[in-house]
């Protein structure tokens, strides 16, 4: 079932980001929101969001469709199953990850997407250049991924700016929320 999710997903990739070299990237884009304004200002970067539920990828596609944004594409993938399937030579050059689920009890923190097995997978779908932009609204989370990224060899925090505002659902029933920006770390930095 694996093999064939993936191979599904190789297809569309291979169709979608033909020849490009970079392209923009959501994991968990809900309903596209954010991505949709994000590519509207961005005509001339081809942004991909995901999501691991189909309704959410329906309502982002009809979206996208009314908006006639021909550089946004919704993808319904599992993050796993999607970064396997990105072509050789072809890189996300930032990666949005805006209020993931943040699975607050301590038996399922190993389901939280920002943990050090992911960025090391990650960092091969990078390039050197490439940002990841991480937002939560629960700071024991916020934490730990932030100490993911400390600690990892291959990644840092960076004082780079937030790229692109745009106040999601979550974020406008958050009181507070926590940001930060990561980049992978320079060969000589490590």
């Amino acid at each position: 079932m694996v093999a064939s999710r993936q191979e599904t997903l190789r297809k569309t990739n291979l169709t979608l980001l033909a020849g490009l070299r970079t392209f923009v990237l959501e994991i968990g884009c809900g309903h596209g929101h954010m991505l949709s304004a994000y590519a509207a200002t961005h005509p001339d970067e081809i942004c991909i969001g995901i999501d691991i539920i189909a309704d959410r990828i329906d309502r982002a596609d009809r979206k996208k469709n009314r908006a006639r944004l021909s550089n946004l594409h919704f993808v319904h993938a599992s993050a796993a199953d999607y970064l396997e399937t990105i072509p050789p030579h072809t890189f996300v050059s930032k990666l949005f990850v805006l209020f993931p689920d943040p699975w607050p009890k301590r038996r399922h923190h190993k389901n939280r997407l920002i943990q050090p097995d992911f960025l090391t997978h990650l960092r091969r779908k990078v390039s050197d250049t490439s940002h990841l932009y991480f937002r939560t609204d629960d700071h024991p989370y916020f934490s730990a991924a932030e100490e993911a990224i400390r600690t990892h060899p291959e990644w840092e925090t960076s004082t780079d700016p937030w790229i692109f505002e745009f106040t999601t659902v979550f974020q406008e029933r958050a009181s507070l929320h926590y940001s930060l920006v990561a980049v992978p770390k320079k060969p000589n930095s490590a």
